[in-house]
């Protein structure tokens, strides 16, 4: 069952997940955002705690990200086109740190 979930949510085996992956990686460039941004550091403490372990650099970037987001949505504009073609919209950068604090967080329990 659990390779089925897996090939039928996957975008390269199926035709549904990869219009879903294709329409997020849209919405998300004409932000300037990263799938990963998405993650809400309030709502889940692991998440909080897996940001606190990142670098410097890496949170002040999502948080720049973040922001620009913010500003332009508030205006009710996108980035120009040339920037959204630079943006890498699924370019991970919290889900080691995350599935590390979750090790972390089961061991101590």
């Amino acid at each position: 069952m659990d390779a089925f979930l897996r090939s039928f949510l996957n975008p390269s085996r199926n035709w549904f997940a990869a219009q879903h992956c294709k329409a997020i990686s849209k919405r998300l460039k004409k932000y300037g955002l990263r799938y990963d941004d998405l993650y809400d550091p309030m709502f889940d403490l692991d998440i909080k705690e897996a940001l606190s372990r990142l670098p410097k650099e890496v949170v002040d970037a999502r948080t720049q990200r973040l922001k620009r987001a913010m500003d332009l949505s508030m205006k009710h504009e996108y980035l120009p086109e040339d920037l959204q073609a630079l943006q890498t919209p699924f370019r991970g950068y919290l889900q080691e740190m995350l599935t590390l604090t979750l090790i972390i967080s089961t061991g101590e329990n």
